[in-house]
């Protein structure tokens, strides 16, 4: 859970930081990287599962991933730092699959079952009973309810009935989570993602009790190119606001105290996209050209429209992403420069593994590693200097909140193309995604400016932010509806991105 301080959340943190200190500091990372479990461990005593070998085990793991590698095979013997000299580079990107489950962390969750719980009252009435269709359920000579496992068809009739709530529905947090059904179960029971149907929003992994899942990161490589003096400019995605309990001036300055060359607000490439969506939608959209435009800045939505309703893939917004569009501009303006993207989003990962956005954005972390990085570094941000920041509009930087993208785009429409009448619409969530989308794909959403954001509360509610959602959509709404500026510039619309 995000933004709460879980045990889950601080053996994550303590590997981040761990491979951010080997990354910036070790003449010997290969024996200093096995070191880290023993670290995270550090006495005979487990914290937290039955031995500490386990313990140990996954925290091994989480140090590949943490390095950008796969996990290691199962059925034979490996090093933390098998693969290691592939890695030690600063420009290694993810061996793909992103997401992954650990099996020695994996719990074996049931999928779906019913069972009777402690609130049995071992009542007269029996409804549990009574109600099940199959013979399922029945009494032990105790007096408490039962339910054979191999009669129970899932139908919930017997949790319906109960009017003490007796009877629980058991099933796997992760797949629960996951709006695309891509979690499976292995031969042994663990939960599987499947890659192909995967769309990397990372919700399975924030919901995971026992930390079981987890995603690849660049922490390592990118400090790697920090400690060899590459020029690295850092691009802060709209829902940094609050994460850090600092002003975006605080960390222009502490990114330069990290060795960063600068850091600039994604929300300028927001707004170049609000005011060409805007226009797209007035041009295409009004005039019957496309039904519908659907925004593009998730790439989580994006896959899924592509993958589960290509009919509808050609209304998908042209309009290149705020974080490709501010790193193009930024290396237009920074010669010899690489651009590193910290945000919220898992799913930014894929996005700039894409051919077309290998070139423009050469890192992407998240703000739970970035703070590892801070932490690493013993660096405060909101104890750094104000420094000045080339500032975006109050539409750009709504972004990081759901809803805020269609916003921006239909306060565009109505300034610079009012003869246009606009309807928009939004969903958060992959599953309400999937359900706005076969409204679209039957023909019910015609004529609107669609919003769809993978992570419930937009990307505040991502999978890499620090704070609780709710209080990160909040801090979002309020830096924008405190900027002074509160559109785009109109010549925007036809801004051409480098």
């Amino acid at each position: 859970m995000r933004g709460v301080s879980t045990a889950v959340n601080r053996i994550r943190r303590r590997v981040f930081v761990e491979v951010a200190k080997v990354a910036l500091y070790s003449e010997e990372p290969e024996n200093d990287l096995e070191r880290i479990p023993y670290l995270v461990t550090p006495t005979e005593r487990p914290q937290y599962r039955e031995s500490i070998y386990r313990e140990r085990a996954i925290a091994a793991e989480r140090v590949r991933l943490a390095m950008g590698m796969s996990l290691n095979p199962q059925d034979r013997p490996a090093h933390i730092t098998n693969g290691f000299v592939q890695s030690n580079i600063s420009d290694l990107y993810y061996e793909p699959p992103l997401m992954q489950v650990i099996p020695s962390a994996c719990d074996k969750c049931r999928e779906n079952s019913y069972a009777v719980n402690n609130h049995c009252r071992k009542c007269v009435a029996r409804y549990c009973v009574a109600n099940c269709p199959t013979g399922a359920v029945f009494v032990r000579e105790d007096g408490y309810a039962e339910i054979d496992d191999s009669k129970c068809i899932r139908c919930g009739k017997c949790k319906q009935s109960c009017p003490y709530d007796a009877i629980t529905h058991c099933v796997r947090p992760c797949a629960a989570a996951c709006g695309v059904n891509a979690i499976s179960s292995d031969s042994l029971g663990r939960a599987q993602i499947d890659p192909q149907i995967c769309v990397g929003c990372g919700q399975c992994m924030v919901t995971c009790p026992f930390g079981a899942i987890a995603d690849k990161s660049q922490i390592y490589q990118l400090l790697r190119a920090l400690r060899q003096g590459d020029a690295i400019v850092a691009e802060v995605a709209p829902s940094v606001a609050g994460q850090f309990g600092a002003s975006l001036g605080q960390l222009r300055a502490a990114f330069k105290k990290a060795g960063f060359a600068d850091m600039h607000e994604v929300a300028r490439g927001a707004d170049v996209a609000a005011a060409t969506e805007a226009r797209a939608y007035a041009e295409e959209v009004t005039s019957g050209k496309l039904p519908y435009l659907f925004t593009s800045c998730c790439p989580s939505w994006s896959m899924l429209i592509k993958r589960k309703f290509p009919q509808t893939a050609g209304s998908v917004s042209s309009a290149l992403t705020p974080m490709v569009t501010t790193a193009r501009s930024l290396k237009e303006r920074n010669t010899g420069a690489r651009i590193a993207f910290i945000g919220p989003c898992a799913a930014k990962k894929l996005e700039a593994m894409r051919k077309s956005v290998r070139s423009d954005v050469d890192f992407v972390i998240t703000f739970e590693e970035l703070a590892a990085i801070f932490e690493a570094m013993e660096i405060d941000p909101a104890a750094c200097g104000e420094e000045p920041i080339e500032e975006a509009s109050a539409a750009g930087r709504g972004y990081g909140a759901a809803g805020g993208v269609a916003a921006a785009i239909a306060d565009c429409v109505r300034a610079y193309y009012p003869e246009a009448e606009i309807k928009i619409e939004h969903a958060e969530g992959l599953f309400d995604c999937n359900k706005m989308l076969q409204l679209a794909a039957h023909g019910k959403k015609n004529g609107c400016l669609i919003e769809g954001m993978a992570c419930i509360g937009g990307c505040a509610g991502g999978a890499g932010v620090n704070l609780p959602v709710e209080k990160g959509v909040r801090a979002v709404r309020e830096t924008a509806q405190g900027t002074e500026k509160k559109l785009p510039p109109k010549s925007l619309c036809d801004f051409k991105v480098p």
